[in-house]
């Protein structure tokens, strides 16, 4: 697969990039090792983290993804020059854990944060660094609507700018990006750094899939206009779009308790563990059925070839799933399957908002 650039950035990365929140939590470290060293003979260069994972989080395994990481790039002395690696700052947060719970993320904080990240994956330089998700009160994670009552004074966009502006300038940080972001936020991100003078944002990380396609109500525009990368994560709808809850009785809150939905409590009570969710991702997969597909295969083709979508953000607990999932590339979806799929979607809308 060629590689793309991730914004006005000087990032080359594949459309295909290996997430690693399960690193720690489902996936051991001899696993996640083996899953690094195929996905990079795959030819994926591009490899997503986070200080928080593995997730769910937890004080005992807060960084541990990341220290994992720098673990198999120790013992892999020629794979860091291969390789572009994201990592993000939490917002947020509060959890103990996390800078004491303190309902804000300064400056200080956002580089000593990335110093840690260095540390723990060994290297000298991180390709790609995000916030996590904003400082500020936004509608993410399953809320609907913005609540100006929630708004409180938090640590303004330009101070979080020139925060990473200081990384970039220092060479700690190559470029900069945002996660479960809005579109007000992509502007306001872009007009400062312009305005200032500092750092670009390259790319947004924010959920697309199926049962989740919000991202093109408003966003799509302002990523294409402002040519910003949309890295769309949870491109299986956390496991939906598997087709693995497709039967009566195996819905998230009654199956296997090695499903990864089944493990998050509070996932289940967000957008992936809503009844409408479910019943939309099973509309899907039996329409991927009726067309000689697999639900995995279709609903990664649909992120894949999207317009829209710079790289899609896969995660993994075994090397046969990653390769499950690297299979899907080869397959294209037909004009009237992609309208099928608007069909429902013109019906359904989006269930896991």
């Amino acid at each position: 697969m060629n590689l793309i650039s991730l914004g006005s950035s000087d990032l080359k990365v594949t459309p295909i990039c290996l997430g690693t929140m399960t690193f720690g939590e489902q996936v051991d470290e001899p696993t996640s090792h083996a899953i690094l060293s195929r996905s990079l003979e795959r030819g994926i260069n591009f490899l997503d983290t986070a200080e928080m994972y593995s997730v769910p989080t937890k004080a005992e395994t807060y960084t541990r993804t990341e220290t994992y990481i720098g673990n198999w790039l120790a013992a892999n002395p020629g794979a860091r020059k291969q390789l572009v690696i994201a990592t993000k700052v939490a917002g947020p947060a509060r959890v103990p854990w996390v800078r004491g719970g303190k309902p804000d993320l300064s400056g200080q904080d956002i580089i000593e944060a990335c110093n840690a990240s260095l540390k723990r994956l060994r290297t000298d330089v991180i390709d790609l660094y995000q916030i996590h998700w904003p400082v500020r009160h936004v509608p993410a994670f399953g809320q609907m609507y913005f609540d100006p009552a929630k708004d409180v004074p938090v640590t303004p966009i330009l101070d979080q700018l020139q925060a990473l502006g200081q990384l970039v300038q220092a060479g700690k940080v190559r470029a900069i990006g945002l996660s479960n972001e809005t579109p007000y936020g992509v502007h306001e991100f872009v007009r400062l750094a312009e305005l200032h003078g500092l750092p670009r944002i390259a790319s947004v990380q924010n959920p697309y899939c199926l049962v989740n396609r919000t991202v093109e109500n408003a966003l799509d525009e302002s990523l294409y206009r402002l040519n910003v990368g949309l890295l769309a994560y949870s491109p299986l709808g956390f496991g939906l779009l598997t087709g693995k809850y497709d039967q009566s009785g195996t819905e998230p809150d009654k199956g296997p308790r090695e499903a990864r939905i089944s493990k998050y409590e509070s996932v289940r009570q967000q957008r992936w563990g809503r009844a409408d969710a479910l019943k939309a991702a099973r509309r899907y997969n039996a329409l991927a059925r009726e067309h000689g597909l697999s639900p995995t295969q279709m609903a990664l083709a649909f992120c894949y070839r999207r317009r829209l979508v710079a790289s899609t953000i896969i995660g993994v607990t075994s090397v046969a799933q990653l390769e499950e999932d690297l299979k899907a590339w080869d397959t294209e979806l037909s004009p009237e399957l992609l309208k099928a799929i608007d069909d429902i979607r013109w019906e359904l809308r989006d269930p896991a908002l």
